[in-house]
């Protein structure tokens, strides 16, 4: 479990097949084998530790549903250690089960911060509402608005600089998490 708030910004050394492995000096640090940390949004096992260096095997399934095969040697990531007994819930909860990849659509200015559209598969649109939570590349983020295409968020300067998103632009592929809570309701109504 996660809350969506990244920790720490992480640079790819390699990903050869499904082997993932990046410096998260911070992270690696308090990390070891077999923990869960959120790379991207995607949950991961920690296999390896070297030094600041954390490695990850991603499955196929895990590569089809997100973007991270795409990742590349210099690529950064966004990172979240799992949630702990006691820690500060500040984002919402997110699982790490990304449910899809969508698209960005644009990246306007706003003041100090940025407005940026998302393109989103129809099965994932029906369950985000304007004002509610998404994970977008593992960060906790409101929705300011809804359209038959996709949805927007408004990025405040503390995020941008705190996470990847500062990189984005039209064509960008980003993993998306929908709220939890919208899947069970969903599953509870009568058909």
């Amino acid at each position: 479990m996660f809350t969506g708030l990244i920790r720490e910004v992480g640079t790819v050394r390699s990903m050869n097949g499904g082997r993932l492995t990046l410096d998260a000096r911070e992270t690696a640090a308090a990390a070891a084998i077999g923990d869960s940390i959120a790379v991207d949004g995607v949950c991961l096992t920690v296999v390896e530790r070297n030094g600041a260096a954390l490695s990850f095997d991603a499955v196929p399934e895990t590569l089809a549903r997100t973007s991270l095969g795409a990742l590349a040697a210099g690529s950064r990531v966004n990172i979240e250690p799992a949630l702990r007994a006691g820690d500060p819930l500040g984002g919402h909860y997110v699982q790490g089960h990304v449910d899809g990849v969508g698209t960005v659509r644009s990246v306007e200015r706003e003041g100090e911060g940025r407005r940026i559209w998302l393109d989103t598969p129809a099965d994932l649109l029906r369950y985000v509402a304007e004002k509610g939570s998404i994970a977008v590349q593992g960060t906790s983020l409101t929705v300011a608005a809804v359209d038959p295409q996709g949805f927007a968020v408004a990025l405040i300067p503390h995020t941008l600089e705190a996470t990847t998103l500062d990189a984005l632009e039209p064509g960008s592929r980003v993993n998306l998490e929908t709220d939890v809570l919208a899947k069970y309701v969903e599953r509870l109504l009568p058909r």
